[in-house]
């Protein structure tokens, strides 16, 4: 490799189908086990989907919500519910309601590196991120 292509370019880690997939079933399966159907989507590095789910008998509005966490978490590399309440209600207007400070969404973090994001909705804050950390667990990413 020349100097030119090393400066101008980088290697990037990224989320394949297969793992969202297995995310999305370990979520259902922890989902079920504590007894709150939940909407579920991941998102890969840059914010756009790989998977979503609405398990039977979660809320339908649920799923704008995990996706708003999903990529709230990706682009700041943190959990959604991490953005500092002085900016909270700003944010939230100056992105077009983009960004989140609800709790469930969750960075997808493998070896120091943040390949996307995971967001849950639909059950209590605390039910939310226990789910998302199920599906973190399943791909041996960092838990939160």
């Amino acid at each position: 490799m020349d100097g030119y292509t090393m400066v101008f370019t980088e290697t990037t880690t990224r989320l394949t189908h297969a793992g969202a997939i297995e995310m999305v079933t370990a979520a259902i399966a922890k989902a079920e086990e504590i007894g709150q159907p939940q909407c579920i989507v991941v998102v890969d590095a840059s914010g756009e989907t790989i998977a979503e789910l609405r398990m039977s008998g979660a809320k339908y509005l649920s799923l704008k919500s995990a996706r708003t966490k999903a990529r709230t978490a990706a682009s700041n590399r943190t959990p959604s519910a991490n953005i500092p309440e002085a900016i909270r209600v700003g944010i939230v207007g100056a992105t077009q309601n983009h960004v989140t400070a609800l709790p469930g969404g969750l960075p997808i973090v493998i070896a120091d590196e943040c390949i996307g994001g995971i967001g849950i909705g639909s059950g209590s804050g605390d039910q939310d991120i226990a789910v998302a950390n199920a599906a973190l667990a399943a791909i041996g990413a960092t838990e939160f």
